[in-house]
């Protein structure tokens, strides 16, 4: 991981960072994803999940968990290149990497008080009993029509194929 950029926390860093925040008297919310490839749907996601709480912090998927969910041929960028392309966006507060296929053990060290999700992912969302077994809420945020990594990867392809220009 690149040094230097406060945004980018580990684990234990974000842990105090939660504290902190109750100090203050601050909600957070917590997403997670890969985020390989940033688009429209991942920005209004993620400026979504920013206005349900005072800070947001992302979970980001390690490059292997996400070959393990995605296949060998993703990510397409990388966990470092991922982390800091988040951590400039005006709506993230925190970027916090992990390496397990689902950020449930994150989300019970961390407990925030909003954890959002997508609602394609309304049948399952990793840690959401936790967070409400303290008080917390769960949000389902819309998706934006039509938008998606996959789908970014497959009009590449046909635009390009085999072919660089």
């Amino acid at each position: 991981m690149p040094q230097g950029n406060p945004k980018i926390l580990s684990p234990d860093e974000m842990l105090q960072e939660r504290e902190r925040l109750r100090a203050q008297n601050l909600a957070l919310s917590m997403t997670n994803g890969c985020f390989d490839i940033l688009h429209r749907g991942h920005v209004e996601y993620l400026d979504f999940a920013r206005r349900q709480a005072d800070r947001l912090c992302v979970a980001l998927n390690s490059d292997a968990s996400v070959q393990r969910n995605k296949g060998p041929l993703r990510p397409v960028n990388s966990q470092d290149d991922r982390a800091e392309v988040l951590a400039a966006l005006a709506c993230v507060d925190y970027v916090v990497l992990f390496d397990d296929d689902e950020p449930r053990e994150l989300v019970r060290l961390l407990l925030p008080d909003v954890l959002v999700k997508g609602k394609d992912w309304a049948h399952y969302v990793s840690g959401g009993e936790i967070v409400q077994s303290h008080g917390g809420k769960v949000v389902l945020a819309e998706l934006v029509e039509g938008r998606s990594t996959t789908g970014v990867i497959e009009k590449i392809l046909q635009a390009y194929g085999g072919k660089s220009s």
